[in-house]
């Protein structure tokens, strides 16, 4: 005889999952845009005061005079010692404008000017500023008749009388000391080929034409005198 067969237990009923989209990137962080967007902001307002400040600066610059070569001290401005050059407006510095260039033509220099430098009114006087009261004389020195690469404007030196070609000398007059004229040096020319340098010499009015005759004969040799006279 057959045992009947018990019939299925159902079983029970699990919970429903909810389904989830299927998406293909992982969702922004809304922190992430706020921090790129106030990057952006900053970025910008950098930018526009960096333009803000070359534009300022531009307005700024001016036009001066600054000098084109060398030149020495006492000598007279030409318009080629001079060019134009634009800097940035600064309290600290005075240059002279570029348009004062036609009324510092002419001026001499108190001070020696090196190329590239601005010029400034301090360095410039109405006159030669080295014996203005004095008459000037140009003495052609020859080589070993001063002292070489050291004479500057300025510079107080004795113009000492040589004896004339042939002229001969007893012991007496040996013993005497020469004849010197006491002078200031206004401009030294670069030597020549043969190593000569024509010196002005500023001297007092009574002293102009003795020395003058003394160098055109060639009678002259140049002794500095101490610097810190």
């Amino acid at each position: 005889m057959e045992t009947p067969t018990a019939p299925p237990v159902p079983r029970p009923a699990g919970p429903v999952r909810p389904e989830l989209p299927i998406t293909t990137t992982a969702p922004v962080k809304r922190e992430r845009r706020w921090s790129v967007a106030a990057l952006c902001v900053v970025l910008a307002t950098v930018a526009g005061l960096g333009a803000a400040a070359a534009v300022t600066s531009a307005s700024d610059r001016t036009k001066v005079l600054a000098v084109a070569r060398d030149v020495p001290a006492g000598q007279p401005l030409t318009a080629a010692d001079l060019t134009v050059a634009e800097v940035s407006a600064d309290a600290a510095l005075t240059p002279v404008p570029a348009a004062q260039k036609a009324s510092v033509v002419g001026k001499r220099t108190a001070v020696e000017l090196r190329k590239g430098g601005l010029l400034t009114t301090s360095q410039l006087t109405a006159g030669s500023g080295l014996g203005d009261d004095k008459q000037q004389v140009g003495v052609q020195v020859k080589r070993g008749q001063a002292p070489a690469g050291t004479l500057a404007p300025g510079d107080k030196v004795l113009a000492v009388t040589t004896p004339a070609q042939g002229e001969q000398s007893t012991g007496k007059d040996i013993e005497a000391p020469p004849s010197t004229v006491g002078a200031v040096v206004v401009t030294v020319s670069r030597p020549d080929a043969s190593g000569n340098v024509v010196v002005n010499l500023a001297v007092a009015p009574s002293d102009g034409p003795l020395l003058a005759t003394r160098a055109s004969q060639g009678r002259i040799a140049i002794v500095r005198q101490p610097r810190s006279n």
